[in-house]
């Protein structure tokens, strides 16, 4: 599915941020080589006035993929240090069934349904910016960090 343009409105440091998977994951695990860049750039969302926005979807996956990955103590860590400063947005049964129609129409095995919610989410929302390390974001036409 080609990228659909999101809006025609500039985006700045202010604008609403989702957070997905990829980047909230590489700030908790120091291995990944993204680590450094990733923190950086959420240290910069942190202190700017930009709303931060995620989906049930993406703290179901990413608190998966922390407990497995690096145990109990980043699941902690998450809730403790990331969740507060978060919005999160539940997928309700509108934006799953849009988000299961963009999964189909792609017919790609790489793309997840997790990845198709948060498109539907943010396109439903305006939300044109997204703090994601995978190039689907991009393909989709969002604008992405870090950059």
């Amino acid at each position: 599915m080609p990228a659909t343009p999101v809006n025609a409105t500039p985006v700045n440091a202010d604008s609403p941020c989702f957070l997905d998977t990829s980047a909230l994951y590489a700030l908790f695990d120091r291995a990944q080589e993204e680590n450094r860049l990733v923190t950086s750039a959420w240290g910069g969302l942190v202190s700017s006035d930009a709303p931060l926005v995620t989906s049930n979807y993406v703290l179901v996956e990413l608190t998966a993929l922390l407990q497995r990955r690096l145990g109990l103590e980043a699941v902690e860590a998450l809730a403790d240090f990331v969740l507060p400063f978060l919005d999160v947005i539940w997928i309700d049964q509108d934006t799953h069934g849009r988000a299961l129609s963009i999964l189909q129409a792609t017919r790609r095995r790489d793309l997840s349904l997790v990845d198709c919610s948060s498109f539907a989410l943010m396109r439903g929302r305006g939300i044109r910016r997204a703090f994601a390390l995978d190039g689907r974001f991009a393909e989709q036409g969002f604008d992405c960090l870090p950059e």
